[in-house]
């Protein structure tokens, strides 16, 4: 075997019991916090290095496809940035959250897209291309949505301005995911056998980062879980369940094909709940903040791969978790 065919089994490993890897780590980190809780300095450059990882994925064609099939693009991402903030506003009402498990789910409520999406996408047997191109427009515009609902959603109960949002999100995600992009391109051209390399190294790097992150939330906070846990696991739960069905109802009434539709599904109910953890940690001391984005991490890591096993069952294809995912991870 050589050295690139060991690095594609571990990556193909990684990614495969990825939810193993999260609940398992979560749960240790419960159980003896001192030895995660020192992550927690390092989650924002944790983050910018999947979206990174994210940017070394895109290549010029998927651009391309935005522009040649906008309508569906467009549907998607407009349905992502609708439901997701104003559901996670809805329940915070309805379910009568504390002020700061609100905040930390109106977080992710606004992010963008994350890149499980993708992975979900192909493990379902929807349209991969489809699932990129939406993840990449929400992903580029959030410097600006993700603030604005932030602030339109909670801007009475926080003390952070639009700016200061901003800054943030373009130097985790913008400038990284465009660092990743450019790097991709140049290796290509220059290196293929090195941008190969890259691309099979870089999901196993980015499941690492993942668990790092959702281990140092847990340790950093396990008092806040224990006393709120009921709660936050509901609101997180029903959060993700509204945005998998109204994506999966958005694309069958606009009529997409059934592969679209279930890239739709994916793509408005899986965000980037990292990018959530990394503003609440940074700009609202972590905390009861953080604690929604955490165990969205987690839930979305399992209500995915099963939405994801039900779909190929449905086509009568090899059940899900047999098969190998893309070079993408969230």
């Amino acid at each position: 075997m050589s050295a690139l065919d060991y690095l594609e089994t571990v990556a193909s490993y990684a990614n495969k019991f990825f939810v193993v890897w999260v609940v398992l780590l979560a749960a240790i980190a419960l159980y003896a916090p001192a030895y995660f809780t020192p992550i927690g300095a390092y989650i924002t450059p944790l983050l910018g290095l999947i979206m990174l990882g994210m940017g070394l994925t895109l290549l010029p064609e998927d651009f391309r496809r935005i522009v040649e099939r906008p309508r569906d693009v467009g549907i998607g991402a407009l349905t992502q940035w609708l439901v997701m903030p104003v559901a996670a506003y809805a329940l915070t009402l309805v379910l009568g959250l504390p002020p700061e498990l609100a905040l930390g789910v109106i977080l992710v409520g606004a992010a963008p897209g994350g890149t499980a999406s993708n992975v979900m996408t192909y493990l379902g047997n929807g349209d991969v291309a489809l699932s990129v191109s939406i993840t990449t427009v929400t992903t580029l515009t959030a410097p600006i949505l993700m603030p604005a609902w932030v602030l339109a959603l909670a801007g009475e109960s926080i003390d952070v301005t639009f700016m200061s949002l901003f800054s943030s999100i373009v130097q985790i995600v913008f400038i990284p995911v465009l660092a990743g992009f450019a790097l991709r391109y140049l290796l290509d051209r220059y290196a293929p056998r090195v941008a190969e390399i890259g691309l099979t190294v870089f999901p196993t790097i980015s499941v690492a980062a993942i668990v790092a992150i959702v281990a140092a939330v847990v340790a950093g906070n396990k008092g806040v879980i224990l006393g709120a846990a009921a709660a936050a696991i509901a609101v997180v739960v029903l959060h993700n369940g509204i945005g998998l069905t109204a994506g999966n109802l958005v694309g069958r009434a606009t009529g997409m094909s059934e592969d679209r539709v279930r890239a739709t599904t994916f793509e408005v109910g899986l965000q980037n709940s990292g990018l959530a953890v990394a503003l609440a940690s940074a700009h609202f001391g972590g905390g009861l903040v953080a604690l929604a984005p955490a165990l969205f991490s987690v839930w979305h890591n399992v209500s995915g791969p099963a939405l994801a096993s039900y779909f190929s069952s449905q086509d009568g294809t090899a059940a899900a978790g047999d098969r190998t995912p893309p070079e993408r991870a969230d």
